[in-house]
């Protein structure tokens, strides 16, 4: 998927619209929307020309100011052939509606949906000034369920799509994950204990970053297991500080490494990009990774067994 902006998604819902529906239009034989691709092209020459319109660098007022009315009149442009282009659709569906079955139109309904929306949205940032509040947004047009991930990590600011908590057992086998919605670490802390618990009633310690930290989290997690490793954010007490300065607590942080060579080979077996549509698509693929990292890690322990066996000195000093 592309980088999001108004612009761009509100060109990526039209096109899916007209292109649905003009394709109806030719399979029973109505001319409503015979001019589709001249349609389209207008919009597209209106795109560019809007995504080429940038804020000036002058330190003039006077040329700052022409500059920006010159961007908001390539926006109104931009808004008014998109709303021309989304009437003549609507136009159209509502002809449609009654020889076509209803899974088709209201695929084209929620690209229309879609298109509304930044329509709303590009009048409210661009010609009123208004600041769109994060949770209003939509970073896909066809994956709506996409989110603006922001990990601060140097040389990737942002991350496209949706978080993944995992949890690994001392050999490297992954025991249980869970695709975030609209959660965070520290929310999600609790429940994959409890679920692991689940299927692993032995489990009775876990590492976790700093970030699944809460006075909360603490208190529930150490009621569920005898040893919880989750290091306090902040500055420290001096009972914290000896707790997170005792051997077995250092040790167990030690192994949480381990972890993130788990996360860089669930890339390597596939999640790097999801190929499938949909969130269930989404959900089924990292599933599908997660087992293919596991027969891949139980491979590897199997090859080296049979290594062991039959040429034990060679795996000796291989060692």
């Amino acid at each position: 998927m592309h980088f999001p902006t108004d612009i761009s998604l509100l060109f990526d819902a039209c096109r899916k619209a007209l292109d649905l529906a003009s394709q109806l239009c030719r399979h029973h034989e109505r001319t409503d929307l015979r001019q589709s691709r001249s349609r389209l092209r207008r919009l597209k020459r209106q795109y560019h020309r809007v995504r080429k319109a940038k804020h000036s660098t002058s330190k003039q007022e006077e040329k700052q100011q022409a500059q920006h009315q010159y961007m908001i009149e390539m926006h109104e442009q931009y808004l008014q052939e998109a709303l021309s282009l989304i009437e003549k659709v609507r136009e159209s569906v509502a002809v449609l509606r009654f020889v076509e079955s209803h899974q088709v139109i209201a695929k084209i309904e929620s690209y229309l949906a879609h298109a509304d929306r930044q329509v709303d949205q590009i009048r409210r940032r661009v010609l009123w000034g208004e600041v769109i509040p994060h949770g209003e947004k939509v970073f896909s047009v066809f994956e709506p369920h996409t989110e603006w991930i922001s990990k601060g990590k140097a040389g990737v600011p942002v991350e496209l799509g949706l978080r993944v908590c995992i949890l690994d057992d001392q050999y490297g086998f992954i025991l249980h994950h869970h695709v975030m919605e609209h959660q965070t670490d520290d929310q999600v802390a609790v429940f994959m204990i409890q679920e692991s618990q689940k299927r692993f009633p032995e489990l009775n310690q876990c590492s976790f970053d700093q970030g699944f930290h809460t006075p909360e989290n603490q208190i529930k997690l150490r009621a569920l297991l005898e040893h919880v490793i989750l290091p306090k954010k902040g500055r420290l007490s001096k009972a914290q500080l000896l707790h997170e300065g005792s051997e077995r607590f250092i040790q167990a942080k030690r192994q949480h490494s381990a972890v993130e060579s788990a996360i860089n080979a669930l890339e390597v077996h596939g999640l790097d990009v999801c190929p499938d549509h949909g969130l269930e698509g989404y959900k089924r693929y990292v599933a599908l990774a997660i087992v293919s990292r596991n027969i891949q890690k139980l491979g590897a322990i199997i090859r080296d067994r049979n290594r062991q066996r039959w040429h034990p000195a060679g795996a000796k000093a291989a060692s």
